[in-house]
């Protein structure tokens, strides 16, 4: 309430809307929602309301799940009024944050908590919540506390209440110093944040998947490419601990050029021949197996296959099947391999799918052919020695090609 009195004071006509959340916790919060539009009427601005789905998944507690759903109304509405989210946070929420990012054992990145850049903006970082509390009863502005502050059962609450007051009796000089370790974290990050872009240049793509040429990463220690990999990975929303940071560096120490691993959250991170790429996994709807037809076409998933009644010029979008055999399309499985192809011996469906690059939701449905229990086709990927025309045997010819672009 402070916020909204004082950017109408002062700075009225950049206030694109006013946003309040029902975290969906009882009347007191419904209260607050109202409390909040009617502050906003007075102020003749307009309020947006937003309210947590019935049945949201909470993941990683009531109050990760609380703020991961306020953050996401409060972006969508931004993009909305093509604006800024601004929060009231204070210097008392960055120490607790601070704390709670220590007991996590978050890096240096993580440790420049409320200080780093990023898509909210915070004007009062810097201030105390008692300078606001002592403001607002000058200014005579009114606010509504949230019963929930008061409950020992979230862990910010038991750090402001019992945590932080126990370290000042400890050691009186404990704010400053978390304040002034923050501020050099956040120094750090820039820093770092500066060198991925004007030396690794990674690419991001829909804001889900970034990808760095392997060149880029050659030479660094594991010690550098963990605080290297905790700002990549930040690029795409990532925030990594130092486990995670730590089994980055040592999968890229050893110059993978295949293979994957994965990470918290549904991430992955994998090997290609030039590049690596971190992206999430996508779960896909599993699509059934189809027999492939004997004439005419059909459709599986986002592709097409067809017939042809002749030889088709060579490319990996088609195949030449043995008339013998029933050819079967289906998504591609772990431990699957490919029969031998141009000279390489039985290989895996995995390898094949990292060397062209196919990745995230692609990876997640592609189709293999399979004839006789084997796999003998990956559509645009490789095709088998089996799968390859011959003269003097009878083949079907076919065809594959994407219908979603």
């Amino acid at each position: 309430m402070v916020l909204l009195s004082t950017m109408v004071a002062v700075a009225r006509s950049r206030i694109a809307g006013v946003a309040t959340f029902d975290h969906g916790t009882g009347a007191a919060a419904a209260d607050a929602v109202c409390f909040v539009c009617d502050a906003g009427a007075r102020a003749r601005l307009p309020v947006i309301q937003g309210k947590i789905p019935d049945g949201a998944i909470m993941r990683g507690g009531r109050e990760a799940g609380w703020r991961a759903e306020r953050y996401r109304f409060l972006h969508e509405t931004a993009s909305s009024l093509g604006a800024h989210v601004v929060t009231a946070h204070t210097e008392d929420d960055q120490l607790e944050t601070l704390l709670m990012r220590i007991m996590r054992g978050s890096g240096a990145r993580g440790l420049a908590g409320l200080y780093a850049a990023g898509p909210v903006q915070r004007p009062f970082v810097a201030v105390r919540r008692a300078d606001l509390h002592t403001y607002a009863m000058a200014a005579g502005i009114t606010w509504i506390d949230d019963p929930t502050n008061s409950s020992t059962d979230f862990a910010r609450n038991r750090i402001r209440r019992d945590v932080l007051p126990a370290l000042r009796r400890a050691a009186p000089s404990i704010d400053a110093e978390l304040l002034a370790l923050a501020r050099r974290a956040d120094a750090l990050r820039r820093e770092v944040d500066g060198f991925v872009s004007g030396t690794l240049r990674p690419q991001v793509r829909e804001g889900q998947e970034l990808i760095v040429a392997s060149r880029e990463l050659t030479g660094y220690d594991r010690g550098s490419l963990a605080i290297i990999w905790a700002a990549l990975a930040g690029r795409v929303g990532l925030a990594l601990d130092r486990r995670g940071t730590a089994r980055l560096a040592a999968f890229t120490t050893c110059g993978r050029r295949s293979g994957s691993i994965p990470l918290a959250g549904g991430w992955c991170l994998e090997a290609g021949r030039d590049a690596y790429v971190l992206s999430r996994a996508v779960a896909a709807a599993p699509l059934l197996a189809a027999e492939l037809p004997v004439r005419g076409s059909m459709e599986w998933g986002r592709f097409r296959f067809r017939t042809s009644t002749a030889p088709i010029a060579a490319s990996l979008w088609s195949a030449s099947i043995p008339g013998s055999a029933t050819g079967t399309v289906r998504s591609w499985r772990a431990g699957d391999r490919l029969e031998p192809a141009g000279g390489q011996p039985r290989r895996r469906v995995t390898r094949y799918l990292s060397d062209m690059c196919v990745r995230g939701t692609d990876r997640a449905d592609w189709p293999v052919i399979v004839a006789g229990d084997q796999v003998v086709w990956i559509p645009g990927v490789r095709r088998s020695d089996a799968a390859t025309d011959r003269s003097g045997r009878p083949v079907r010819h076919y065809v594959c090609e994407r219908i979603d672009r």
